[in-house]
């Protein structure tokens, strides 16, 4: 019998692909942010005087886009190279970022400003304008700047309201002579939560409003390739498991346009890749992967049950296929020919080409199957078909229709 340390040992002991898994987790910063060079370029042109001329303005800007964009990691990337930027010119500046989700009123993000810059502030008994005013006292002291990053800003005006929010973007109204030593970044997923606001209020949130996109395919490939070569030992993870994984993400292709899934998934992959052993993070893990962070598997998984019989074969070729070729994609030509295999295994009269098209569009359209047209690296055009689920799994479902519509058919039917 296996003791439990037997267990603990055969898991500790076990070769990783990992070198630095980390580097995949949702808190890493990386080095370097691919395709946001240009959000980094106009963060810096509005911030910049918080450098040349430090105390002169209060700075605000808003970040805008939806999950996975890439805006706390440039806001981030970006308060830690401003404040490295400013030490080299003699200026203490600290960078600060807090969560609006978790610190939601007035009162806790005030406390969690004062509890990041450091400042001996009592943060019981006094209001949010006591220790804001503490705290500038103490800044002016010790001749500090603060960038403040308010994340999830949209949660906070709906919950703290617009006189929490004209306290934070109105400041240094009451004081015009003093040094204006702390500058807001807000990060928010859209601009509706505004509405709220009033007018004045909304309009100084506003001046500065930076847009990110949706990720494409190639973006989220070179995403994938940075984040590959830190956390994995080399030759583990190869292109075509990024592509697959960019391809099936990436906002061009269908996708949610999402880094911080496709990341995920990677990290999925490789931790499917070491349970099982094996020294390669294959197409296969991927999909086991994106068996947990998509949930279209799910739904997947209740649609099947309503698809007609020969939708079924042809979804069965394509596992048959995939699994064969070990490879991300196969082309329509090959499921169509193993589609007329497994009829005659079941002696089924397959359909005519064009019905076979047919299906294949319908089993897309119902997200179970994922099929595009060929591009570079393929020769002519073709449709290539992809499934995203762990194909054991989904064949075993698969196999289990098959056999109940079979058996439920009339004598003879075709």
């Amino acid at each position: 019998m296996v003791s439990a340390r037997d267990v603990l040992e055969s898991v500790i002991n076990r070769v990783s692909v990992f070198k630095n898994k980390e580097v995949l987790y949702p808190e890493y910063v990386p080095k370097r942010l691919p395709h946001r060079e240009e959000q980094l370029r106009k963060l810096a042109e509005i911030y910049k005087v918080m450098i040349t001329a430090p105390g002169s303005a209060s700075m605000r800007a808003m970040l805008v886009g939806g999950v996975g964009v890439g805006k706390t990691a440039t806001a981030r990337v970006f308060g830690r190279e401003l404040r490295a930027l400013a030490r080299e010119h003699g200026i203490e500046l600290r960078y600060v970022h807090v969560n609006c989700h978790r610190d939601r009123t007035l009162y806790e993000v005030v406390a969690e400003i004062v509890r990041q810059i450091g400042a001996p502030v009592p943060l019981r008994g006094l209001s949010p304008r006591e220790m804001m005013l503490a705290l500038m006292n103490f800044m002016e002291k010790n001749d500090i700047y603060a960038l403040v990053t308010l994340d999830e800003f949209d949660y906070f005006v709906s919950v703290a309201g617009n006189d929490a929010v004209y306290f934070i973007v109105r400041l240094y109204d009451e004081y015009p002579d003093v040094k204006k030593r702390i500058s807001f970044l807000f990060i928010a997923r859209d601009l509706s939560s505004l509405s709220y606001l009033d007018p004045t209020t909304e309009s100084y949130i506003l001046k500065h409003v930076i847009k990110f996109d949706p990720y494409k395919s190639k973006e989220l490939f070179d995403i994938l390739a940075a984040r590959r070569d830190e956390a994995f030992y080399e030759g583990t993870v190869d292109d075509e498991v990024l592509q697959y994984i960019a391809d099936m993400e990436g906002v061009d292709k269908g996708g949610q346009g999402n880094a911080r899934a496709a990341i995920e998934a990677l990290l999925l992959a490789g931790e499917a890749a070491d349970y099982e052993g094996s020294h390669k993070v294959t197409i296969e893990h991927v999909r086991k992967a994106f068996s947990h962070v998509h949930e279209d598997v799910v739904r997947v998984s209740e649609v099947l049950p309503y698809l007609q019989l020969h939708e079924l074969l042809i979804l069965k070729a394509a596992i048959n296929v995939l699994k064969r070729k070990s490879e991300p994609y196969a082309r329509i030509g090959e499921v169509e020919e193993e589609y007329r295999n497994i009829c005659t295994i079941y002696g089924v009269e397959p359909r005519k080409h064009t019905q076979v098209y047919e299906y294949v569009n319908n089993l897309k359209k119902m997200g179970v199957i994922e099929a595009k047209v060929s591009g570079k690296g393929f020769r002519g055009r073709s449709t290539l078909i992809s499934i995203y689920m762990p194909l054991d799994a989904l064949e075993k479902q698969v196999d289990s229709l098959i056999e109940k519509k079979l058996c439920g058919r009339p004598a003879g039917a075709k």
